[in-house]
């Protein structure tokens, strides 16, 4: 039986991982998925959030997604996201800094579609402080 699944996480820009995993892990538009070798194939929309993987030794990785789509088969699981990046290159004070200026745009805005984009800038900011969160949690373990 195979151990391990194949997993690429790609931004509209760049790959952002590329190899063998024993799990992933990723919030679809429905909830928490957990993916494990030979699962069945799926495709799903994500929310911002992060994505972690467990590589084959063991250890867990993040990475942080703004939203998209995976697609999962039986032996390979495709993270497409608009911007993707690694955990340890998120930034505490930008996302602070977007998430009030999201709030402040809010707050000034007044078309539907301007309140929309608004708030889906504070969405991304807000899952953006919550990833670190998670981060930091189980970097102090």
């Amino acid at each position: 039986m195979t151990k391990t699944i194949r997993c690429d996480i790609v931004s509209a820009h760049e790959e952002i991982f590329s190899g063998d995993v024993t799990m992933v892990f990723a919030t679809g538009i429905a909830g928490e998925l957990g993916i494990s070798p030979r699962h069945a194939p799926l495709i799903t929309q994500l929310k911002p959030g992060p994505v972690r993987i467990l590589d084959t030794t063991g250890e867990e990785q993040f990475y942080f997604v703004s939203g998209g789509i995976i697609e999962v088969q039986p032996h390979v699981v495709t993270v497409m996201a608009d911007t993707a990046m690694r955990g340890e290159d998120l930034d505490q004070a930008a996302a602070e800094a977007a998430k009030t200026e999201a709030e402040r745009e809010l707050a000034d805005r007044s078309g539907e579609m301007e309140i929309a984009e608004a708030q889906a800038k504070l969405a991304q900011a807000v899952a953006q402080l919550q990833a670190m969160e998670r981060l930091r949690k189980h970097l102090k373990r």
